[in-house]
């Protein structure tokens, strides 16, 4: 059969059609024309806006982000802008109502006077001296010649220095723009002739808003829920995002949906990754690795089902630190709903530390030669720590308090958990010791909770200097005085005071201080106290070196006393009992805390 033509012999059919218009991609069809089809870059627009009206019009301007924000599409509007020429506009203007006598040529990178150079391909220094030399002459056509120079980072340092003083005092007519992704790869002395733009990588919302008019354009559907998918994957860069649409497009023929989007990209769906983070949080195996595997067979890769599940676990804690509308603003009303519920139910310790086995998680399946296997290992380790404790509730079980599990109370009522040994039961809480083990054991007892009086420890010597807060701007006491230093976040004085001073007289009602300076001790250290003491506390300190010694060292009084209740912790039966557990355990530390009976007083006053 033959071809029909036209009447000027020209072929009407299909594939001529398709010849003739060659398909352009979404990204470069959608390309903003003017700042005000511009995007996510208000703060840049506004600051273009105003020097423009005022005159003040940089010789060169440093375009900087992440790929797919507009860098290169904003380097053209601005020489656009430049050289805009219309109907009663003959100056440069960022308002472009209509295209102008250069604009179209300007947008498709064909005007002889705006010069686009690619500094990955042009990046020596005999490539800058033909540019600084036909910069001399005057533009052809339009009012400035532009020079637009993308991933200028890639320059070499020869191309830098040359065109240093032409960037910094160019021909009148001559205006440089230069793009990068790599900033701090980009020399000082350049960036400091330039006008530095950031272009912030665009909200979600803003990409959903922008890609529903694209596909209103484009005579096609989609589905909110695929657009969020979309907006979410391309992390905030419109090119990526525009080339994830025109996949979709294609793929459901018009019409996008949030299956095809996740079938496309590999995601799971997301319902689903909280149905398997339930499963987890209430510590049940083998429907966790059920709905594993099912994501599984349904195309989701196992690294990014374990990265979907860390986003989950993120989605929550953020909607119980901050609560459900301020986070969940890029977040589908499934996904809040969800969120909010086990965010209720959660603790923010137990969050945290599922958020950290899935950043361990998600570096091990991807070094793994069998991911899969890998991503079943840390859902395995994460649902059978649910029911661990944690370091206050280890606590309240040494203290013989029985201590709800962490996990979700979805179907049945939370269980308890009970100490396996009788001693750790005996006591409340009143010193706190940490107990450091080695890096093979999985199970680590953080915090040890005993009583100090049963130990038979004595009670805090005054020499130490106090850990609440100083009430009066005038200290009592030398402890006191090195307290007051402590908060003032003098380290190294105080560092001084606690180990090389050695005091001998300390008379609070006439502010005068007596001390003997220990070897390292600096010379002037009295002088600084003085001073700063004068300043602090609004009053006249006088402080005066002795030639004997006093009091022994404040740091070594604090150093022997650690040292002898940890001595006397080691005897206890329930220190015994966690060192019989833990055979290479070690305590490094203890400090008093307020006793039960104190705090419930405390509480008692405050409510009365």
């Amino acid at each position: 059969m033959a071809k029909k033509k036209s009447s000027s012999g020209a072929d009407d059919s299909p594939s001529a059609d398709i010849s003739a218009k060659p398909y352009v991609v979404l990204a470069r069809k959608y390309r903003p024309q003017s700042f005000d089809d511009l995007i996510g870059q208000s703060a840049m627009v506004t600051t273009l806006r105003n020097a423009f009206a005022s005159g003040r019009i940089a010789q060169g301007y440093m375009l900087t982000g992440v790929r797919g924000v507009g860098k290169t599409t904003t380097a053209r509007i601005l020489a656009r802008a430049l050289n805009y020429e219309a109907p009663g506009i003959d100056k440069p203007t960022i308002d472009m109502p209509e295209l102008g006598s250069h604009c179209r040529e300007i947008m498709e990178g064909r005007h002889p006077d705006v010069f686009e150079i690619d500094a990955a391909s042009n990046t020596g220094v005999d490539n800058i001296r033909e540019l600084i030399e036909s910069a001399q002459y005057m533009p052809l056509i339009a009012r400035t010649k532009v020079y637009i120079i993308d991933e200028v980072h890639m320059l070499s340092k020869g191309a830098f220095n040359a065109l240093l003083k032409t960037l910094e005092e160019p021909p009148g007519h001559v205006r440089f723009i230069f793009a990068t992704t790599e900033i701090r790869k980009v020399p000082v002395t350049v960036l400091s002739r330039c006008q530095r733009f950031d272009l912030r990588r665009v909200d979600q919302p803003v990409l959903v808003t922008h890609f529903k008019k694209i596909v209103a354009a484009e005579h096609a559907r989609a589905d909110d829920d695929a657009l969020a998918l979309i907006a979410r994957a391309a992390e905030g860069s419109v090119r990526d995002g525009l080339s994830i649409l025109d996949q979709a497009i294609a793929m459901g023929e018009g019409h996008v949906t949030a299956l095809d989007v996740r079938n496309m990209l590999g995601l799971a769906d997301r319902a689903r990754i909280f149905d398997l983070a339930e499963h987890l949080f209430r510590g049940d195996t083998a429907a966790a690795l059920s709905a594993f595997d099912a994501l599984h067979q349904d195309g989701a890769e196992a690294s990014q089902i374990i990265s979907d599940l860390a986003e989950a676990v993120h989605v929550i804690a953020r909607i119980k630190a901050v609560g459900e509308e301020p986070a969940g603003e890029a977040l589908s009303s499934e996904e809040k709903q969800r969120g909010a519920s086990l965010a209720g139910r959660l603790s923010m310790a137990y969050l945290s530390r599922a958020w950290q086995m899935l950043l361990k998680g998600i570096e091990e399946t991807a070094r793994a030669p069998h991911p899969r296997i890998a991503a079943e290992m840390v859902l395995i380790r994460l649902a059978y720590t649910s029911d661990l404790p944690t370091p206050d509730e280890l606590i309240r079980t040494l203290g013989g308090a029985s201590v709800p599990t962490r996990r979700a109370p979805l179907s049945e009522p939370p269980s308890e958990i009970e100490s396996p040994r009788g001693p750790l039961n005996a006591l409340p809480i009143h010193v706190i010791g940490s107990i450091d083990m080695d890096d093979d054991t999985d199970s680590v007892v953080d915090d040890l909770g005993l009583e100090q009086d049963a130990l038979g420890l004595e009670d805090v010597d005054q020499v130490a200097a106090p850990t609440l807060p100083i009430s009066s701007n005038d200290p009592r006491s030398f402890a006191e005085v090195v307290a007051l230093v402590g908060t003032k976040r003098d380290a190294k004085l105080k560092m001084h005071l606690e180990d090389h001073v050695s005091l001998v007289k300390f008379d609070a009602t006439a502010g005068s201080i007596d001390i003997f300076l220990l070897p390292g001790a600096p010379p002037e250290i009295a002088n600084d106290l003085r001073e700063k003491l004068n300043a602090w506390t609004g009053r006249r300190w006088v402080v005066v070196l002795s030639k004997s010694a006093g009091a022994p060292a404040i740091g070594d009084v604090r150093r022997a006393r650690e040292a002898a209740e940890l001595e006397k912790l080691k005897s206890h039966p329930a220190v015994q009992a966690v060192f019989a557990a833990f055979p290479d355990a070690k305590i490094t530390d203890v400090r008093a805390i307020p006793s039960i009976s104190d705090a419930a007083s405390d509480d008692e006053s405050k409510t009365g």
